[in-house]
């Protein structure tokens, strides 16, 4: 847009005043015109009489109509010749300066005009340089048809002292364009100098803040780093926001610990005083039995919300709080299928897919933990037994992508979307008395996870059934830098 600005102001601001030049010179020349049309007319009987006059008797009668800016010259073409001579000039100049004069209104074609019909006006404004070194401006050449030849009266002056001094000189060439063009170009060389700093200055201010936001223990501060004088109040308030992230972190961590031992104390308690309970009801006492299974059940889902309560409150802090590295996905997704084999050996489940080596991705190994293990999860959980999890690790277009499969019965296509909310669940219960301790929060901190990180997660229905979830995290930089090198 700045750019566009810059062309378009000085186009629209030429075009309007070499407009009003124009217009300005066109009056100039209509009078200059009229000028030497009145002078041939007062010279007319003059010229037209058969009595030959002398030429200083000529040049006298021309000094009549010459002012402080007129020149006037005289040129005869006898009849039957086509040469133009000049026989007059007043003030007197030398013979270069009338050659000079003559061969410009020669190359200009209006001398051959001139011989061929002696008639018709030319006001033009025609600039030649003189042998003197001065410019000398033609404003009007006006024929005289007499029975003698033909005479011509050109009118010039100097182009010092000419009102209007850019007649014959292109508009672009005048002194004033070319002062207003030497002026704005230094206005945009400033503009764009002090864009491109103001620029320069803010991308290494957001440079400085994603260095503090992604390696805090050696991203230092603000105020450290900042060497933009104008931002030093801001650099002081962004260092104050991050020192208030921090506490604000750590609160809500050591909350989250203390609110779990807080409430597991007495869930244990109450789990423990169950024991002599269950031994001291008889066999057929079918109601007892059923309040104390009611009472076992209530507390695995008391236990699995203070978990789920733990998880949100981490969650948090994670996000307020990420430090990141280089982290080899490739390593980390091998270690976690590691961790899982007893679960897919449980249910009798196959896996297949293709893990890429040293697949690099500038994140939190931890939040990208968290990830995996709950989309894995998923995937054994939603498998039926004698199913298979698919996982693919591969570098793509400069991201990380991960691909984990199931083939269990999908999601409702209506449904697709909400599964990354927080508390929706399509899970089946997996207790035989029909409760669970999930609380649907594992796809909700995978997706903030995911996309705090910089990436995206998506969900989609496999054919003919499962499940596939696409998690792209942006590759590191030495990682990208890998993918870019040809290969030979």
């Amino acid at each position: 847009m700045l750019a566009i600005i810059f062309l378009a102001v000085p186009i629209i601001v030429y075009d309007q005043f070499r407009a009003a030049d124009k217009a300005e010179k066109a009056v100039l020349l209509r009078s200059v015109r009229e000028h030497g049309h009145v002078i041939t007319a007062a010279l007319a009987p003059l010229l037209s009489a058969g009595e030959r006059r002398a030429l200083p008797q000529l040049g006298r009668e021309l000094a009549r109509f010459a002012d402080d800016f007129t020149n006037l010259k005289l040129l005869f073409a006898p009849s039957g010749t086509d040469g133009f001579y000049y026989v007059a000039s007043w003030p007197a100049v030398s013979a270069a300066q009338l050659d000079a004069e003559r061969d410009t209104l020669s190359r200009q074609g209006v001398l051959d005009r001139l011989s061929a019909s002696c008639d018709g006006e030319f006001p033009f404004a025609l600039r030649y340089r003189t042998p003197d070194g001065t410019d000398e401006v033609v404003t009007s050449v006006t024929p005289l048809k007499a029975p003698a030849g033909c005479w011509v009266v050109v009118t010039s002056s100097a182009a010092g002292t000419l009102p209007g001094s850019n007649l014959g000189r292109p508009y672009w060439a005048s002194s004033e364009v070319r002062i207003a063009a030497a002026i704005y170009l230094a206005m945009v060389l400033l503009t764009v100098t002090t864009f491109w700093g103001v620029r320069r200055g803010l991308r290494r201010f957001a440079e400085r803040a994603r260095t503090i936001r992604e390696r805090r223990g050696r991203g230092g501060s603000f105020r450290a780093q900042n060497d933009i004088p104008e931002l030093a109040d801001v650099a002081e308030e962004f260092d104050h926001m991050v020192e208030v992230l921090d506490a604000s972190a750590s609160d809500i961590r050591r909350a989250a610990e203390d609110n779990a031992h807080a409430f597991k104390t007495p869930i244990a308690v109450i789990r423990q005083s169950l024991e002599p309970l269950k031994r001291a009801i008889a066999a057929e006492n079918r109601r007892g039995l059923r309040a104390v299974g009611l009472i076992e059940t209530s507390l695995d889902k008391l236990d699995g919300l203070v978990a789920s309560a733990r998880r949100l409150d981490e969650a948090t802090a994670d996000l307020m709080d990420t430090p990141r590295a280089d982290v080899d996905l490739s390593s980390l997704l091998e270690r976690l299928l590691h961790a899982h084999a007893d679960a897919l050996v449980a249910r009798k489940l196959s896996l297949r897919g293709h893990i890429a080596a040293r697949v690099l991705s500038h994140a939190n190994e931890e939040m990208v933990e968290t990830v995996i293990e709950n989309l894995l999860d998923n995937a054994i959980s939603f498998s039926p037994e004698g199913g298979s999890v698919g996982v693919r690790l591969e570098a793509r277009d400069g991201f990380a992508e991960l691909l984990i499969g199931d083939t269990g019965p999908g999601v409702p296509p209506e449904n697709l979307s909400r599964i990354f909310d927080r508390y929706f669940s399509q899970r089946m219960p997996l207790r035989e008395d029909g409760h669970d301790t999930n609380f649907g929060i594992g796809l909700w901190i995978a997706r903030r996870n995911v996309e705090a990180l910089g990436g995206t997660i998506q969900a989609e229905n496999q054919r003919p059934n499962g499940l596939l979830m696409r998690v792209r995290l942006p590759l590191a930089e030495i990682a990208r830098l890998s993918a870019a090198r040809p290969r030979g």
